[in-house]
């Protein structure tokens, strides 16, 4: 990176372009993961999830290529660390599924709604981050370390904690060839459905985010990769110092801690992305003309979307991700924990859209 006069702002503008993109197609194709589970719990209909695995199924292939031809080092991420925090994992993926379920979406559906003129997610934005800020470092915090993160519910691994790893498999070969093998199966459950090849919204949202996901993994682990002055590897431009792609649930705290900070802090590749996908998002909504203002119908309504968004704070930090940072992000790093939460998450959104679904029938 020695041609490169600052890599961090390098870093940070490219997420922020790649977060524009993403916050635009989002929009334009009404990608949304908490209405993926929402479909196929209560209507069967499986169009939106297929966009999201196919999303999955495009990170894992692109993520794994670009480890393989030498442009980020894949055990250089946060995912893969050979701690395993197993039960915070699955208590924070379940409780991240309740919250964003009464939040009316996910942290990355926050920002797209926000860029379009929705003031509900306004209130979800600053209730998600003081939370997810309270429980990175502040009274929160106790409970997930001493409970969620015990020691009894801690595997440490020699390696990394990726599958092929774990089976013992920790060659580069075999880490692409485990990922060649889970992308095409996903890619035949998600192209089995001839509806699917017809609805170009989805097609276009499940392959422009996992690509977008993969050129993350390539900005922060190719471009913001720098060795100090003690030679140690290091990766500029990131809040964790290691590779990072999209994730939505720290970062949000981040841009709040930013904004109380500004004197001592820096733009990073995660706030950057925040930004990003508000600013395309209002983008699309301005020139197609959906922007639209939008606030609460109930002060019950308000009150729903404030546990909800306390839950994603709480959960996603526990989880270490939502359900892009995990579920596309993590999961294109074969990381065990990243299955974790997604399972987590989904089972977590619809149980709660069920017990919903009942107390609404009980009430009629």
């Amino acid at each position: 990176m020695e041609h490169i006069s600052n890599p961090a702002s390098l870093v940070a503008w490219l997420g922020f372009f790649l977060a524009l993109v993403f916050g635009y197609v989002a929009n334009k194709t009404s990608f949304c993961t908490m209405g993926a589970v929402s479909d196929v719990v209560n209507m069967g209909e499986w169009g939106r999830m297929r966009a999201w695995l196919l999303a999955i199924a495009t990170a894992i292939l692109g993520t794994n290529i670009l480890a393989y031809l030498g442009y980020f080092d894949i055990t250089q991420t946060f995912y893969t660390r050979g701690t395993v925090y197993w039960f915070s994992a699955l208590v924070g993926g379940l409780l991240f599924g309740v919250g964003m379920t009464l939040a009316g979406g996910c942290g990355q559906r926050t920002l797209v709604r926000l860029g379009g003129g929705n003031l509900k997610s306004v209130v979800v934005f600053i209730f998600l981050g003081y939370s997810a800020l309270v429980t990175m470092n502040g009274i929160l915090r106790i409970p997930m370390d001493n409970i969620l993160r015990a020691e009894v519910f801690t595997v440490r691994l020699d390696g990394t904690q990726t599958l092929p790893a774990i089976a013992g498999m920790e060659d580069q070969v075999s880490q692409l060839s485990w990922a060649v093998i889970l992308s095409l199966m996903i890619l035949a459950f998600v192209f089995s459905s001839r509806e699917f090849w017809q609805n170009r919204d989805n097609l276009l949202a499940g392959i422009v985010i996992g690509l977008i996901v993969t050129a993350g993994w390539y900005v922060t682990g190719h471009l913001g990769y720098a060795e100090n002055e003690f030679m140690e590897i290091t990766y500029v431009g990131t809040d964790s110092k290691l590779a990072e792609s999209l994730t939505f649930v720290g970062p949000i705290a981040f841009t709040m801690d930013l904004f109380a900070y500004w004197r001592d802090k820096h733009v990073t590749f995660g706030v950057a992305s925040v930004l990003g996908v508000i600013v395309g998002s209002f983008l699309y909504s301005v020139l197609h003309k959906t922007f639209r203002w939008e606030y609460f119908n109930s002060p019950q309504d308000m009150l729903r979307h404030i546990i909800g968004a306390l839950l994603m704070g709480f959960g996603g930090i526990s989880a270490m991700g939502c359900t892009i940072g995990q579920a596309i992000t993590g999961v294109s790093t074969l990381a065990l924990s990243s299955f974790i939460v997604f399972l987590g998450i989904v089972a977590g959104a619809a149980v709660t859209m069920k017990i919903q679904y009942y107390l609404m029938l009980r009430s009629s």
